[in-house]
């Protein structure tokens, strides 16, 4: 049975599910998104993408089109009932290891838009709209999935099935793979806004610590704008949600006529991750295999660098040589990273979530005495390093994530590198391409005391050190991964 209709099938069409289809593409993967909706969502969900998920769109040829549509601002605080600032991330619209600013406030359904855009040139008939999947099954070659669709019933062979289907996935139930319940869920009422006046609406994002009502107020895209606010005990979803309750929570940001209700939405805030992100030929990303509150603004991030992390994987196994066990090492290597992001939106969660009274007394002394011993941190803390997986253990810098240097002309290293992997030695930089960009990128070598450095694809470094042992042990590992 190697009569294949693709390489890796897709059963989910959102940003997860696109970027790794045109990260694949662009390394030569044949694939096929099965999409069961007819059209983009039109209407915003997700509202951030930090400097790394950037990085990933800029391979996967959307960056420039989101970033023409985002918003940037420097603060993102936290205040309690009173107005006064309890903790304060400065800097967001600084440009961050990823080449990107750190922060960037999106609208979704124009982010889908433009990774739909250079999937088409990459794959032009790759997206399947309508399909919804009715049931699949695996051999050891690969996996015969079934779809309804509009032109009737299909049947879809592929070498690998990713599902990249949701919170509610499909592919997941159907392998019977159990969600671990990181103990977060919390009822918020969700308010997005068309924006007539900004001038009136605040510039930095907000986490409102009110133990009355906990409140979110933070960016958009391009002319938009989000508030949030939690749902207390005792009140129902369908009563907060009515225009006479929107009005009354949105009366004390003094915002009438200065915005335009665009849609309200109850969502339940959850932190959970799939027990297996890997079934034989199934593969689990995005929201089928993690869930995380938004208070971190994680939550397309992750499925992003989910993609990241298949897409060079699924390719060197297609088309590399590479051994099927490679794609072991991608739970391993991002479940760590996952659990530190939904750590971090879980304690951010926590401290705007608190509903009590003394609690909001105590946890705002806690902080003041913090800030008194100069011990509040004036950035979300750095998530860890790959500790596994396919990266030379023992290596200088093993696992870390690399910098993509800028030149003064404005170009980006990875342009330069293209989608493989790469080895950087110091007797190339003097040499065109990489000449540019060869003073950040001595500087790197010299703080690891390397000759040079091989980085992933998915830019997060193998090892530095002696360039022939550096490629010897990347092709040994893609063979005994």
């Amino acid at each position: 049975m190697d009569d294949f209709d693709c390489d890796v099938l897709i059963v989910g069409g959102g940003p997860t599910g696109v970027t790794l289809a045109s990260l694949l593409a662009g390394r030569g993967i044949s694939v096929i998104v099965a999409e069961k909706e007819t059209g983009i969502f039109p209407l915003p969900r997700a509202a951030h993408i930090d400097h790394e998920g950037m990085r990933i769109l800029q391979e996967a040829g959307a960056a420039e089109a989101v970033m023409a549509a985002s918003r940037h601002t420097s603060r993102y605080e936290f205040r309690n009932a009173n107005g006064k600032v309890l903790l304060c991330f400065d800097g967001a619209d600084r440009i961050g290891p990823g080449g990107w600013p750190v922060a960037n406030m999106i609208h979704q359904p124009s982010v889908e838009a433009a990774l739909r855009a250079s999937l088409a040139e990459r794959a032009p008939d790759a997206l399947r709209r309508g399909w919804e999947m009715v049931g699949f099954a695996q051999d050891i070659e690969g996996v015969t999935a079934r779809f309804a669709t509009p032109q009737g019933e299909c049947s879809v062979r592929a070498r690998w099935l990713v599902g990249a289907d949701g919170a509610r996935s499909p592919v997941r139930k159907a392998c019977a793979i159990a969600f671990e319940d990181l103990g977060f869920e919390e009822p918020w009422l969700v308010v997005d806004v068309l924006v007539d006046d900004p001038s009136r609406l605040p510039a930095a994002n907000l986490q409102i610590c009110d133990p009355a009502r906990p409140t979110t107020c933070v960016l958009l895209g391009e002319g938009r704008h989000r508030w949030e606010f939690m749902i207390l005990p005792g009140e129902s979803a369908e009563a907060i949600s009515t225009p006479a309750s929107v009005e009354r929570l949105l009366t004390p940001w003094n915002v009438a006529g200065a915005v335009r209700i665009e849609r309200t939405a109850v969502y339940t805030f959850r932190a959970r991750i799939a027990e297996q992100w890997r079934k034989e030929r199934v593969l689990l990303a995005g929201d089928a295999a993690h869930q995380t509150p938004p208070f971190a603004g994680q939550g397309l991030c992750s499925g992003l660098r989910d993609a990241a992390n298949l897409a060079w994987k699924l390719a060197e196994s297609v088309k590399g040589g590479a051994d099927a066990t490679l794609l072991d090492t991608y739970q391993p290597e991002r479940a760590p990273n996952l659990r530190a992001t939904i750590d971090m939106a879980i304690m951010m969660g926590r401290m705007v979530c608190t509903t009590s009274r003394v609690g909001a007394v105590v946890r705002d002394a806690k902080l003041g005495l913090a800030r008194m011993l100069g011990k509040l941190p004036d950035a979300p803390p750095a998530y860890p390093p790959l500790a596994t997986g396919a990266i030379m253990s023992g290596a200088s810098a093993a696992g870390s994530y690399f910098p993509q240097a800028i030149a003064s002309n404005g170009a980006r290293l990875d342009d330069v590198l293209g989608p493989d992997m790469a080895l950087i030695s110091r007797s190339a930089l003097a040499e065109e391409p990489l000449a540019p960009f060869a003073d950040v990128l001595r500087e790197w070598l010299d703080s690891h005391r390397a000759d040079a450095v091989l980085i992933r694809p998915d830019r997060y470094v193998f090892g530095a050190g002696d360039a022939h042992e550096l490629k010897q042990q990347w092709h040994t590992a893609l063979r005994a991964a």
